[in-house]
């Protein structure tokens, strides 16, 4: 779906960028420019960032 209208970016592509390395807004806004016009992508972009952070962390302390 698509997220930021203005620049194309779909959650996937915000997914990938954040499993890259991504860990802030201002990493997906470097990376993908969300957030850098209009703003009104930034509210899902947040949580889709939250909600990959905790994925994240929940498969570190499996392994760990």
């Amino acid at each position: 779906m698509y997220i930021c209208l203005c620049h194309g970016v779909t959650d996937k592509k915000i997914e990938q960028t954040i499993d890259d390395g991504a860990m802030t807004m201002r990493d997906l806004s470097k990376e993908l420019q969300v957030g850098s016009q209009c703003g009104k992508c930034c509210g899902c972009c947040k949580k889709i960032l939250n909600r990959k952070l905790i994925e994240i962390a929940d498969m570190t302390e499996q392994v760990a």
